[in-house]
C-alpha cells in the first residue's frame, strides 16, 4: 500500500511540476505575441500615415554617466584646495592629527575615541 501512495504522489507532484512550467511557458509567449502584436501595429501605422517607423530605443547619452562622475571629482578635488588641506584653521581638525584624504579621511577627534583599546596583531 506504501508503494502505491508514494507512487501516486511522485505522479502528482510530476503532473503540478509540468503544468506550472506549461503556465510560465504560456504567459512568456503571450507576452512576446502582445509585444510582437504592438510593434506590428506601430509599424502599420508609421506605414500608414507616412512616417518612418522609429525603433524602441532606450534615450540615454552615456556622455551623461562620465560627466556626473567628472563633476564630482572636480567638486572634491576643489573642495580640498579651497580648505588648504587637513589642519587648515576653521577645518576642525587638531594638531597631530593625520591628513584627511579626498573622501573624508579621518575624522576628527578619533584620537579621542576610549571604548576601543588597540591589541598587538598575532
Amino acid at each position: 500500500m506504501n508503494d502505491f501512495i508514494a507512487a501516486v504522489l511522485r505522479l502528482a507532484l510530476r503532473v503540478l511540476v509540468v503544468a506550472m512550467g506549461l503556465v510560465v511557458f504560456l504567459s512568456l509567449l503571450v507576452a512576446v505575441l502582445v509585444l510582437g502584436a504592438v510593434w506590428a501595429l506601430r509599424a502599420a501605422w508609421a506605414r500608414l500615415t507616412g512616417r518612418p517607423a522609429t525603433p524602441w530605443v532606450m534615450r540615454v547619452d552615456p556622455r551623461t554617466g562620465f560627466r556626473t562622475v567628472f563633476s564630482s571629482s572636480q567638486r572634491w578635488s576643489q573642495a580640498a584646495h579651497r580648505s588648504g588641506g587637513a589642519g587648515a584653521a576653521g577645518d576642525g581638525a587638531e594638531a597631530g592629527e593625520p591628513a584627511a584624504s579626498r573622501r573624508g579621511g579621518v575624522l576628527p577627534g578619533a584620537a579621542d575615541v576610549t571604548d576601543v583599546e588597540a591589541r598587538e596583531v598575532r
